[in-house]
């Protein structure tokens, strides 16, 4: 018998019963509220009555007393998805609404709808592709919108929908709400080198929806061509950060970054290429992370239960 089912016998006839097999679905729930005792009891006692086995259970505090508390918890539960809505409700006028507790539950059933946005750097979006394809980023990538036509091809060779979307300084508020109406649907978007600004009419629209991978270890070397900079100054340090995108440009919370360690033996183009090798980790990496429900954003921070 599968390990992720379970079988009840009812009674049919006196000579024949009938199994009846109730899928065990899994689910994760995010919770931030100031530290106070008694937390885990409450939420462990209230998954308990309801039959649920609780998988996994991360927290932290900020502090030793009144800091801001994280917890991150996976459950399962036969037949969670009949009884999802009467969970949630339950939990919100409980445990939730005694702790002022910020919360959300999602059912490890339901796939994230992602969609992607680029240009003409193919590197990030295609590791992202890959990923995908062979089964190592848990979601569901719908489309990918670019303001130019390079990549249509690459895109459809792993059978993703592409849009073209142009975009100038005269035409940006119509590309933009094209691209909303495209992504409408969607639970997350990702720039995978994506090179327009977003406005801040478009951002409010995804409110911490939206991971930008930057080229440089945050905040250095921004504008054009980070690796010329980088190599004009002689770093001895190149990296990459992953962040939610906010109205204030490369200021959002921060979900993962790297670095590797250069020399002054290394041109441009060889800093480049470690640059984009660590852009397409750290920008899957936090994909990946913002689908398994593992980021907790607390103000321009984040809590990454890795």
């Amino acid at each position: 018998m599968s390990d992720n089912t379970k079988t009840t016998s009812l009674s049919n006839t006196a000579s024949q019963s009938k199994q009846v097999t109730t899928a065990i679905d899994t689910a994760t729930l995010l919770i931030k509220c100031k530290d106070q005792a008694g937390i885990v009891q409450a939420v462990s006692e209230f998954i308990h009555r309801y039959g649920a086995n609780i998988i996994t259970l991360d927290q932290y505090s900020t502090a030793h007393e009144g800091g801001q508390y994280f917890m991150r918890l996976e459950f399962a539960l036969a037949g969670l998805s009949e009884i999802i809505d009467n969970f949630e409700v339950s939990f919100s006028h409980t445990v939730a609404k005694r702790h002022n507790m910020e919360w959300r539950l999602h059912n490890n059933a339901v796939k994230t709808k992602v969609g992607i946005l680029v240009s003409k750097f193919d590197h990030a979006l295609l590791d992202l592709l890959w990923r995908h394809q062979r089964g190592l980023l848990d979601c569901e990538i719908t489309c990918v919108v670019s303001n130019h036509p390079d990549l249509r091809q690459a895109v459809k060779n792993f059978g993703i929908t592409f849009h073209h979307v142009a975009v100038s300084k005269d035409n940006k508020e119509q590309a933009e709400e094209q691209i909303h109406k495209l992504m409408e649907g969607n639970d997350l978007l990702v720039l995978a080198r994506y090179m327009q600004i977003l406005s801040s009419d478009f951002v409010k629209r995804w409110p911490m929806q939206v991971i930008n991978i930057h080229h440089s270890f945050l905040p250095a070397f921004v504008g054009a061509d980070p690796y010329r900079q980088a190599y004009d100054k002689g770093v001895k340090l190149i990296g990459a950060t992953a962040h939610y995108v906010t109205a204030e440009l490369d200021q959002g919370p921060i979900i993962e970054q790297d670095v590797h360690r250069v020399t002054h033996r290394q041109g441009v183009a060889e800093l480049r290429a470690i640059g984009r090798d660590i852009e397409r980790n750290v920008l899957a990496r936090a994909v990946n992370w913002h689908v398994q429900n593992r980021v907790i954003v607390a103000g321009n921070k984040t809590v990454v239960f890795n």
